[in-house]
């Protein structure tokens, strides 16, 4: 017969494990998801053959494969973006919910609009595969759909990885971490900076100053990279720094309760007075 152990015990056991506060546990799935994002950039190598040969649409031999890993690449992309949007919304939410909210919508409108992209050199793809070669084909017609839709995903490339990053994650978010104090402040100033700088290369490629895979385009688009990308490493290695905004119960805001377990740990320990 087996006997239950003491509850003074039971009690303990649970007390005396290390908790990961759920702060730490957001940064880390928010830094992965960020780092995530930056697989796609095998997707413009991969895409070589389709965005810059017209004659690809027509042609045989292999380089579908290419396309489609690209793709891929692009999918997880956009997943890896929304999913850092969502993750860091409750945290961001305590510090500007009107700004969060506007970080996850700026977002889900870049994911949307590479997948328009995705769609788009899918479908020369499969124009490709259905009709090149193909008795009674129009070559010519059939080339310039094939521009036609190459010329959609360089819309939609300047429209969600340019703007839409610069604004969200440049911007944005570089904004709530400097005023919420959750990475250093000098960090989140070059975010902000970063951001800048890819707003005004993205408005000169709008306004066809120089194309956008430039040798200018990419200085400019630089530093935001390089913020985006160390914002990832840093949440993984280093979670957030101490913040108020972690420690709030958030009543006022409409949030459920302290990120860092201090405060709970210490309201349940305040001894609790019978009521007469």
């Amino acid at each position: 017969m087996t006997l239950p152990a003491p509850p003074e015990q039971t009690l303990r056991e649970p007390l005396d494990r290390p908790v990961e506060p759920p702060s730490r546990r957001i940064a880390r799935i928010a830094g992965i998801f960020m780092v995530i994002t930056f697989i796609s950039i095998p997707a413009l190598p991969l895409y070589d053959q389709v965005l810059n040969h017209t004659n690809f649409i027509v042609g045989g031999g292999a380089g579908d494969w290419r396309v489609y890993l690209g793709a891929l690449f692009e999918i997880l992309t956009l997943i890896g973006g929304i999913g850092m949007a969502v993750t860091l919304f409750p945290v961001l939410r305590r510090q500007s919910e009107g700004l969060a909210l506007g970080y996850v919508t700026v977002r889900v409108v870049e994911s949307c609009l590479i997948a328009v992209g995705i769609v788009s050199l899918l479908a020369v793809v499969t124009l490709r595969q259905d009709l090149a070669g193909g008795a009674g084909t129009d070559n010519a017609s059939l080339i310039l759909t094939g521009r036609a839709l190459v010329a959609v995903h360089d819309a939609t490339f300047l429209l969600g990885p340019a703007f839409c990053a610069a604004i969200g994650n440049g911007l944005i978010l570089g904004y709530l971490m400097f005023r919420s104090g959750l990475v250093p402040r000098r960090f989140a100033q070059f975010g902000m900076l970063g951001g800048s700088l890819a707003l005004v290369t993205a408005l000169l490629v709008l306004f066809g100053a120089y194309d956008q895979t430039s040798g200018a385009s990419f200085v400019l688009t630089l530093p935001e990279a390089v913020w985006e990308l160390s914002l990832g490493i840093y949440l993984i290695a280093k979670g957030f720094k101490p913040s108020p905004i972690l420690y709030d119960a958030g009543a006022r805001a409409g949030v459920d309760g302290p990120l860092m377990p201090m405060l709970a740990a210490a309201d349940a320990a305040v001894p609790l007075v019978a009521a007469p």
